[in-house]
């Protein structure tokens, strides 16, 4: 099924304003889940790649330095 984003917003507003709300809250709840999950993955990444000796640790003022290099 290929629904247009103004075809999504036609539908959204053929709704009664009570169920727009609704829509706008689920919307907002899964856009947060989906943003806990992302940070949770990211965050099991670094810690894998802290387990494998992948990150290095420094200074900022190291950091630039091996950037400049």
């Amino acid at each position: 099924m290929d629904i247009t984003f103004q075809k999504a917003l036609d539908i959204v507003e053929s709704l009664p304003e009570y169920q727009q709300e609704d829509l706008i809250d689920i919307i907002r709840r899964r856009l947060i889940e989906q943003r806990r999950d992302r940070l949770a993955d990211s965050i099991r990444e670094a810690r894998e790649e802290y387990a494998r000796g992948e990150i290095k640790k420094g200074t900022v003022d190291d950091l630039m330095k091996e950037l400049s290099e």
